[in-house]
Order: C-alpha cells, then structure tokens, then sequence
C-alpha cells in the first residue's frame, strides 16, 4: 500500500547500524542457513520497505542473511501460500497485513487461513488512514465532510477490499452519508483525483501522502486511529469527531508458519522487538512516515482475530459482495 519516491527507496535500502549479536543456542542451533521472508507487496511499497529495514539488522543479530521474496498479487494469496507450505522451522517468515484479515471475509475459497495456518511472530508497524482534501477544497473537517449527507460526496481510495476501500465504505455505513467509494488501481491514482477533485475525500496512508501534504498540494482534515497519531498529532481522529467506534489502524506483522516451534518464535520475537526499539531503526522508519509496533507474539494474535471479526462486520452491513 502507497508508494514512495526514489530518494526514499534508497535511503530506506541504506545500512543500518546495530550492534552483532552472537547466534542464540536456545532454539537448536537456529537459525543454520539464510531466512527468507515472503512478502505479498512489490519492491518499494510501505510493507517492502518496513522489512527490509528490520530484515538488515536482523540479520546482523541472527548471523544469517535475511532474504525479501516479493510476491505481488493476488490479493495477497501467493506470498501467503508460499509460506504457509513452507517447512515450520523459522527459515521461511511471512509479512502479513490488515489485508489477510480482511480476506478471510471477503474471499469465499481462500485457500489458506491467515489464523489457523500461521502463528504471529510480532507486529512490525502501524499506520493510521488518513481522510485527504485538496488543498482548495471547501472540506476543512470531518464535520464538513459528515454535512455532506444530503448532497453526495466521492470517496476515492484503492481497488476493491483494500483496507482503504473498506474504511471507506465503513465511514458510508456509519454515517449514512450519501457516499460513492470510487476505486483506484493505485495509491498515484487515488491522490491525483483528490488534488483535482475528481473525488472530494480519499483515504490513504501519511507514508503515502507525505510529501503531497508537505508541497501544500493535499490537506488532512482526520485520523482513523483510535488515538492521535504521533506522527500527526495536529490532526483530530474520527473518534474524536463523534464516530465513536470507528478505528482502523492498518499494520504489517511478521508471521511463522503453524507448528514452529515456539522457542524458534520466541527468540524471533525478542530480536524483532530489540530491532525495533534501536534508535536508528526507530528513526528510518518514522523518517517514512511509518510508525514502529513492537510487541508480543500473544497481542498480536490477538490483533489478528479482533480485525478478522471487525472487518466480517463491516463487509457484511456493507453488503459487500463475497469474491
């Protein structure tokens, strides 16, 4: 989900100081040969560049090369599916998203199970919606937007069953504004239309949007967290605009396929949460736009199972046809 600018690609794929950490002997000599982790995103996206900063200072503490395998696509399915089969010794990860929880609804065949076939390792980021305006528009809150019930409003955002797409028609139903969800093919897309108000309101990431907003081209008028982002701390959310259960917080978490063992998990765990408490890693990552989520492999599962029924609620009082 978004895309970034050449300079931010590099800077991202850059060397990332951390300390080397001797080979843990806890988990049978784990790990004895390079990890690759599957990741269901193109090179460059928000998901892809999140590894691949975490993937380098892994590695340095592991003392085995982390491996990025994109797998782009498919909703999703083919990266999931190559990991899901893969063998549950910790040498193959997978990176999945709000959008597995949201497939587990809205696909009818899913030929995996995002909870029964995988077990969570921890989160890796957060990244709150935001609702974007034209610089020029006349939209200048969420309150203004909220108004618009009576005269009809388009909402741009991405393809059909993004986490976009879906707080999108989440808002409509909750609301009851007379509200069009007009889908993109991408983020370039969604933002273009907003700027010449093709659509009045889109919803995107603040990585994605970052430097339209800071050109002056685009406006955030709200947040969908369930608190301020930190990144943001200006921009009132939903919530606070009197929707009072309305939260959608996307992320990208690292996933083990089910039956590894749980030291092998464990000791990924610890060294994911130490990545992401160093302070270089911290920094890259917010220089991004992207907000560090470390924690454990229990919470995350917990996540895991929260938003499966979340967005099952939403797709089904949006009556959402099942793909």
């Amino acid at each position: 989900m978004g895309y970034f600018r050449r300079r931010q690609i590099l800077a991202a794929a850059g060397a990332i100081a951390s300390p080397s950490v001797a080979r843990a002997q806890d988990a049978g000599g784990y790990p004895s040969r390079p990890i690759r982790i599957v990741v269901g995103f193109a090179a460059g996206g928000l998901a892809d560049i999140t590894v691949r900063i975490i993937g380098e200072a892994l590695s340095q503490r592991l003392g085995q090369q982390i491996v990025i395998d994109n797998r782009p696509g498919g909703a999703g399915t083919p990266a999931a599916m190559a990991a899901a089969s893969a063998a549950p010794d910790g040498h193959t990860l997978a990176v999945l998203s709000t959008g597995n929880a949201i497939n587990k609804t809205l696909f009818r065949h899913l030929p995996y199970d995002p909870v029964v076939d995988f077990v969570p390792v921890s989160c890796l980021a957060n990244f709150d919606l935001l609702l974007l305006v034209a610089a020029s528009s006349r939209l200048r809150s969420v309150a203004d937007v909220l108004s618009a019930k009576r005269e009809g409003l388009a909402i741009g955002t991405i393809s059909p069953g993004s986490t976009q797409n879906l707080a999108g028609e989440w808002l409509r139903v909750a609301t009851g504004i007379d509200a069009t969800i007009v889908p993109y093919r991408a983020t370039a897309d969604v933002l273009t239309a907003v700027q010449r108000d093709d659509v009045q309101v889109g919803f995107e990431s603040y990585a994605a949007a970052r430097s339209l907003l800071d050109g002056g081209q685009l406006r955030a008028i709200g947040s969908t967290g369930a608190k301020r982002s930190s990144l943001l701390p200006d921009i009132p959310t939903l919530q606070e605009s009197g929707l009072a259960d309305y939260a959608v917080v996307g992320w990208n978490a690292l996933f083990a396929p089910a039956r590894t063992p749980r030291p092998i998990v464990e000791l990924l765990n610890r060294h994911v949460v130490d990545v992401l408490q160093t302070r270089e890693v911290k920094m890259r990552l917010l220089d991004l736009g992207i907000e560090p989520a470390p924690g454990t492999a229990a919470a995350m599962g917990e996540l895991l199972h929260r938003d499966v029924a979340t967005w099952a609620s939403v797709i089904e009082k949006a009556n959402i046809q099942r793909q």
